[in-house]
């Protein structure tokens, strides 16, 4: 026995009900329509959607660490590969003559 469960067929209102249901719609004081301004200055939610995009962007790679150092790092709570990211970019600032 088939369970497809039939769906409910939507009736779409003829002319002169779309007309009624405009004009009651535009009488509504708190529902009036958006403006082309307003309609411009929509955002699509798949925009909004995630972390803010970074002006600079870190790469995303594969590297080996030995484990005294994961450990520690690891040890130092939430937040411990953007403290790895912090030190090792000191260095770099080091041995490249910037401090």
């Amino acid at each position: 026995m088939s369970k497809i469960s039939k769906r409910p067929s939507i009736l779409m209102p003829s002319a002169e009900e779309d007309k009624a249901i405009t004009a009651a719609a535009r009488s509504d004081p708190d529902a009036q329509p958006l403006t082309p301004k307003q309609l411009e200055a929509m955002v699509p939610m798949r925009a909004l959607r995630g972390r803010p995009k970074s002006e600079n962007k870190k790469l995303l790679v594969s590297v080996r660490y030995s484990p005294e150092v994961l450990a520690y790092f690891k040890s130092t709570g939430e937040g411990w590969q953007s403290r790895m990211d912090g030190v090792l970019r000191q260095y770099v600032t080091r041995q490249s003559g910037g401090a």
